[in-house]
């Protein structure tokens, strides 16, 4: 792999983090996108082997100028999310909602025509999701439209795109920085009682959906997958 390039966008923190630290250690040459100073300032700390890029994700401007500095591009991962969604629907914020759509969903989009000029064709688009999309989960009917949104556009990509191949990972719920929104006594309390409920008895890591993220982008014979790594989330219910 050392003669392959990575660009990850979300990459300066958890499951895109752990996907650039482990393509890296698979000797990629990896680039991460993210838009704060902070964050990217502490990875060229960290993990100096990563090239970090400031830019946000929904700016076509920005994410073009990064892939032109950037040239071929290989595995293009965009793992952008946001804590913005949540919650029941009769109280639900659209505005915050119209907001969670605008980060996640037209990220995505943005991210992906931006990139594809500069998509090598044996390349792949990995696009990450959530289980949201596909279960009955009380108060996330908002979040799981997002992601449904998202996943949706992996399989009309895979034909439209071919050779170029895409791929979505739906993970289900992992100890990232997006539960930071809760104290974390409030935050370890669901993280154990979930744990009891899912089949492998755990909650995820950022690492363990890196993994699935590297597999769907590197694999040459997987394209138009939505890969599911929830724990068995789906085949419980979590409500």
């Amino acid at each position: 792999m050392n003669d392959r390039t990575a660009l990850v966008v979300g990459g300066t923190s958890g499951i895109g983090l752990a996907t650039a630290r482990r393509l890296h250690t698979l000797g990629a040459t990896v680039h991460v996108i993210g838009r704060g100073k902070e964050r990217l300032d502490d990875i060229a700390t960290t993990d100096p082997g990563l090239t970090g890029h400031r830019a946000d994700g929904g700016n076509r401007n920005e994410i073009t100028a990064v892939v032109e500095a950037i040239g071929r591009i290989d595995w293009l991962i965009i793992t952008l999310s946001g804590s913005e969604g949540p919650g029941p629907i009769a109280d639900l914020d659209l505005d915050l909602l119209r907001r969670a759509f605008d980060a996640k969903f037209w990220g995505h989009i943005t991210t992906i025509q931006a990139a594809l000029p500069h998509l090598t064709p044996s390349g792949s688009i990995t696009l990450l999701g959530a289980i949201t999309a596909r279960t009955g989960m009380p108060g996330t009917a908002g979040i799981a439209a997002i992601n449904g949104a998202v996943e949706a556009l992996v399989k009309p990509l895979a034909a439209e795109l071919a050779p170029i191949r895409v791929n979505g990972v739906s993970p289900g719920l992992v100890d990232t920085p997006w539960w930071s929104g809760l104290p974390d006594d409030a935050r370890q309390a669901y993280f154990a009682q979930a744990a009891q409920t899912l089949p492998t008895r755990r909650i995820a890591t950022a690492d363990d959906i890196a993994e699935v993220v590297v597999l769907a982008a590197t694999n040459a014979n997987t394209t138009g997958t939505i890969l599911e790594t929830d724990g068995g989330a789906h085949l419980v219910s979590m409500g």
